[in-house]
C-alpha cells in the first residue's frame, strides 16, 4: 500500500529508519505527526509511509464498515491513500490528521459503492472478516460475539447512508466526539442529536428483525 501510495518512489527511499536517524527524531510511536505531515507535504515520501503505516489498518477497518468485502475495503484504502497524498497541501498545519483521514477515506468508500452499484456489480455481502489484532473497537462492539457483530453490520445497513455513518464511527471506529464532529464537520451538539437519531432508528430495525440475536444479552448496544 505505500509504494502506490507514493507512486512507485517508496523503493528508492532510504528507509524509515534512516529518514529517523536523518532528521534527529525518535523512532517507533514517538515520532512527530506534525513533523511527518509537514516534511510529506514537501514531497518526502518515506514520512508519507510513516503515516500510511500508522493509519492503514484504520482506513481498511473504515471502509470495511460501509463494503463490507475485504477485497473493496483494501481498494478504498489504498485509493484513499493516493489521494491523501495528492491532497496534502490542503491538509490545514495543526488540525487533528485523523478526522481529514477518516473523511476522505468515507467518501471514497461511499464513491466507489455508487460506482459499482451503477455497473451492477456490486453483491451485498454479510460476511464478517477477521480483523487484524491491532485494530482496536469500542467498548460496545467488543461486547458483541461475532455473529451478533454481523447481524450489527447487517441491520445498521438497511438505514440511510448518514445514520449508517454516524453509527459506524460510534461502534467501531472508537472516534471521540470531538474527532467525530471533526470528521462529519458539524458541532458535536449536532454529532449527539444525530447519533441520538440514528440510534433510535437502529433500536426499531432490531426490534423488528433482530430482537431475538441482538437485544438478547446485548442491551447496551441496543440502547446506544
Amino acid at each position: 500500500m505505500t509504494g502506490q501510495a507514493g507512486n512507485g518512489s517508496g523503493n528508492q527511499s532510504p528507509g524509515v529508519g534512516v529518514y529517523l536517524i536523518e532528521k534527529g527524531l525518535p523512532g517507533g510511536p514517538l515520532l512527530d505527526e506534525e513533523r511527518l505531515i509537514a516534511d510529506a507535504r514537501r514531497g518526502d515520501v518515506t514520512a508519507y509511509e510513516e503515516l500510511v503505516r500508522r493509519y492503514e489498518a484504520l482506513a481498511f477497518r473504515m471502509a470495511y464498515l460501509i463494503s463490507r468485502d475485504a477485497a473493496e475495503a483494501e481498494d478504498v484504502a489504498q485509493e484513499a491513500f493516493i489521494k491523501i497524498y495528492r491532497t496534502l497541501d490542503r491538509f490545514r498545519p495543526g488540525s487533528p490528521f485523523r478526522p481529514w483521514l477518516v473523511r476522505i477515506v468515507i467518501n471514497e468508500a461511499h464513491n466507489h459503492r455508487r460506482a459499482l452499484q451503477r455497473r451492477g456489480a456490486l453483491a451485498e455481502r454479510f460476511l464478517l472478516e477477521q480483523h487484524d489484532q491491532d485494530a482496536a473497537t469500542s467498548p460496545e462492539a467488543a461486547a458483541l460475539s461475532n455473529e451478533q457483530h454481523a447481524l450489527l453490520l447487517e441491520a445498521i445497513a438497511q438505514l440511510r447512508e448518514e445514520d449508517q455513518t454516524v453509527l459506524q464511527l460510534r461502534f467501531f471506529m472508537d472516534l471521540s466526539e470531538a474527532e467525530m464532529a471533526e470528521t462529519l464537520r458539524c458541532p458535536p451538539g449536532t454529532v449527539k442529536s444525530r447519533l441520538s437519531r440514528a440510534s433510535g432508528r437502529l433500536r426499531q430495525v432490531i426490534e423488528k428483525h433482530y430482537a431475538g440475536s441482538l437485544l438478547r444479552g446485548s442491551g447496551g448496544t441496543a440502547n446506544a
